[in-house]
């Protein structure tokens, strides 16, 4: 089993679908990385050799911020947001939809699972 950035990459898979398995590594950057170091779209990840993983893993550490660093500095950016106090912290700070979505219906994603508010009756007409 072929690990790379801290990840165990499934070997039975082809190459190209293995690299999506690291955080910050979607199929564009791992068609990327292939067409880059000349791994045909078909190999499997069992089928590379020891120098070809080794040159994978060199070109991610070198070239792409993966794993841990890419969570940090996400994090990061959201914890300056919420430090400044401008809208988009104060919205991640109360755990509602940061990007102007309506939050009077929907949102359950964000906002949790709906509370029932006690001694509110319906109205019948």
């Amino acid at each position: 089993m072929a690990r790379i950035a801290g990840v165990n990459i499934p070997t039975n898979k082809r190459v190209v679908i293995a690299l999506s398995y690291i955080f910050g590594i979607g199929p564009a950057k791992a068609r990327e990385i292939c067409t880059t170091l000349a791994i045909p779209d078909a190999r499997r990840v069992n089928e590379l050799s020891d120098d070809e993983v080794l040159r994978i893993r060199e070109l991610i550490d070198r070239s792409f911020r993966v794993e841990g660093d890419l969570r940090r500095e996400l994090a990061m950016n959201v914890k300056r947001l919420m430090d400044l106090g401008c809208y988009r912290g104060l919205r991640h700070r109360r755990g509602l939809p940061v990007r102007g979505q309506r939050t009077h219906t929907n949102a359950r994603t964000r906002k949790g699972k709906a509370v029932a508010i006690a001694g509110k009756k319906k109205v019948t007409k």
